[in-house]
């Protein structure tokens, strides 16, 4: 996990690509979930969505040594 990731001559934090890709997902996963009628059952939704990045964030973390091992 520890590492870089070059975007054009420009190295970014692998975490940070990781929190962009998750961040988008999120974002995805909260339209679908609002639109299910699923926020009604929710006390805090805000705090919510915390939680729900912070899950997918470390999902992502966990799988993506597993990813980019098995296409190098």
């Amino acid at each position: 996990m520890i590492g870089e990731f070059n975007l054009y001559g420009v190295y970014l934090p692998w975490l940070l690509v990781l929190a962009f890709a998750t961040l988008l997902c999120a974002k995805l996963l909260r339209r679908v979930l609002a639109r299910a009628g699923f926020y009604r059952h929710v006390w805090h939704p805000a705090l919510f969505d915390l939680a729900l990045f912070v899950v997918l964030l470390y999902a992502a973390a966990q799988v993506s040594p597993l990813i980019l091992s098995s296409t190098s």
